[in-house]
């Protein structure tokens, strides 16, 4: 039986996964298929897992990352910390099934933004309070760094865009875009933030992946700072995502 992965959330038609896996199974001459299960609703979940059984493995997206939580069996200890799944391994047994969920972002997240920090780089804001920005969280803290978030309504222990001032923008010298915005094909839409306080010493890092460079670099770029777009992260937490899937990862 030919193995079956896939991607859940809403909406997921301009997923980077499913051409991702398409192209290392076709290229890596692996037996296995990679589709997109659009789901509103995650009362969907299990039906779709029970419908399938082919169906090994499956990454998570916008909304769900959050919310799938309660209905997995088994929670590896890293999503626990974070508070995000972004995969689930379906371990498939003779009474039925176990899921398992992982947080494979922060891998991403970390192994790409690694070799461009600084030791000035203390202080971090993390634009949007989801999902990802929870595994920028844990990625960051994990190297030191104290983080700040940024929200665009009134939330609890964040900022919101307008107590942006220039003290806060020259303190926090990695400014990470953790949000949708920018994605195509709104490539139009940026965060709103000062950026003509921006200096060479500040560092963006955008988990936007399409465009390649989002408003949001292009503006940190027009004022000097270093940018980085998102396929890096989304290459990381992939290639994380196929070992877990193939029980190369411990839980």
């Amino acid at each position: 039986m030919k193995r079956l992965f896939g991607l859940i959330g809403y909406p997921v038609e301009q997923s980077f996964s499913r051409l991702y896996f398409q192209k290392k199974f076709a290229t890596s001459g692996i037996d296995a298929e990679y589709r997109l299960f659009p789901m509103p609703d995650l009362g969907e979940l299990r039906p779709l897992i029970e419908a399938h059984p082919e169906l090994c493995g499956l990454n998570v997206t916008i909304p769900h990352k959050q919310q799938v939580i309660p209905l997995l069996d088994e929670l590896d200890p890293t999503a626990q910390a974070i508070g995000a799944v972004n995969v689930i391994r379906i371990i498939r047994q003779a009474d039925g099934y176990l899921l398992r969920g992982y947080n494979t972002d922060s891998i991403g997240f970390s192994s790409s933004i690694r070799p461009y920090l600084k030791p000035y780089m203390t202080h971090a804001l993390i634009l949007g309070t989801g999902g990802a920005s929870r595994a920028v969280r844990y990625g960051l803290e994990q190297a030191g760094i104290s983080v700040q978030f940024v929200s665009r309504l009134p939330k609890a222990g964040a900022l919101c865009y307008e107590d942006l001032n220039a003290d806060i923008i020259r303190r926090h010298l990695l400014i990470v875009n953790a949000t949708p915005l920018g994605m195509f094909p709104n490539t139009d839409q940026c965060a709103n933030l000062p950026y003509d306080l921006l200096t060479p010493q500040h560092l963006l890092y955008d988990v936007v992946y399409n465009p390649e460079t989002t408003r949001f670099m292009q503006l940190g770029r027009d004022h000097g700072a270093q940018t980085i777009g998102g396929t890096g992260m989304l290459t990381g937490q992939a290639e994380a995502a196929w070992e877990i899937w193939n029980g190369q990862v411990s839980s």
